[in-house]
């Protein structure tokens, strides 16, 4: 067997097979982190954590009548 026939099995096998979405699970992680870190540093330049954070003591304030 070739080099090239070898190589198409492999790609065939890979896109038409059981483990044809191995390794999206950890690029779909990495992206999520990468968003989630964005809105962190966004609330942090914006200076929204004060604002965030009063706002949340504020409502757990309601629901325990503090």
């Amino acid at each position: 067997m070739n080099r090239f026939t070898m190589w198409t099995r492999t790609v065939i096998s890979r896109t038409r097979g059981t483990n044809r979405d191995a390794g999206a699970g950890f690029v779909e992680y990495a992206g999520l982190m990468i968003i989630i870190a964005g809105i962190f540093t966004l609330i942090d330049s914006l200076g929204l954590d004060g604002l965030i954070s009063q706002a949340i003591l504020g409502a757990v304030r309601d629901v325990i009548g503090g």
